[in-house]
């Protein structure tokens, strides 16, 4: 029964460590309070890493097994609509990239339509892209704070990611995805390394880390482009 024990206290770590991402969501929240952007975007950062390894760290324990009464999956799902939408929708009323009755309009639209996104069971393709966009808000709001374009940028880039919600397009996913995986896994680690610079150096954002963030977000576009062309041809 000892190595049971064992393993059933290693299948609840993970789903521990996965709910760590609700306390960084906790204090993405104060910062954003506070007007401490930086501070906001490390706790989101904190909790999109924490995002990216819980799976296998899941699949290799097989907590699905070991803890069947409990879904990993229905957690990680809590747990993104607070970091990856409640967040930063707030952070942008609080910055004042959103404003007034228009703003909170806006804001009320990627609450709502991500909900949908996240009850969507078909949000996900067997190429393991995302159908629709995929509701990530933390990257949206990162991109508003390190470029601080003019407010009808603001206002149109946000409606037209919400509209997108709705649209059954394909958009990669930056590690899963098999086609030209290489290159897209060049560019993460190139995003990853001008979104650390981005933070590190306050907003607006250095124009080296702007280009490269710039960069990656054509480069996605155009294989989310071509994925979708692809896959209705």
């Amino acid at each position: 029964m000892l190595p049971l024990r064992l393993s059933d206290l290693a299948a609840a770590s993970v789903h521990l460590f996965t709910a760590l991402g609700a306390v960084c969501g906790l204090f993405a929240t104060l910062a954003a309070f506070d007007g401490a952007w930086e501070r906001m975007f490390v706790w989101l950062g904190v909790a999109l890493v924490i995002d990216a390894v819980d799976g296998t760290f899941a699949r290799m324990i097989r907590v699905d097994q070991r803890l069947p009464r409990f879904s990993g999956e229905r957690l990680d799902l809590v747990i993104d609509y607070i970091t990856y939408v409640f967040v930063p929708a707030l952070a942008l009323l609080r910055g004042g990239f959103l404003d007034g009755t228009a703003g909170m309009i806006v804001a009320s639209l990627i609450l709502i339509s991500s909900l949908y996104h996240f009850s969507d069971l078909a949000s996900k393709g067997e190429d393991y892209t995302f159908i629709g966009f995929p509701a990530i808000w933390n990257v949206v709001a990162l991109y508003l704070f390190a470029l601080s374009p003019p407010a009808w940028f603001n206002y149109t880039a946000l409606l037209v990611c919400v509209f997108f919600t709705f649209i059954p397009i394909r958009w990669v996913h930056p590690v899963r995805v098999e086609k030209l995986r290489v290159i897209t896994l060049v560019v993460t680690v190139a995003w990853s390394i001008a979104a650390i610079g981005a933070v590190a150096f306050g907003f607006p954002s250095p124009l080296w880390a702007q280009i490269v963030l710039v960069g990656a977000a054509l480069y996605y576009v155009a294989m989310t482009i071509d994925l979708s062309l692809r896959a209705h041809a």
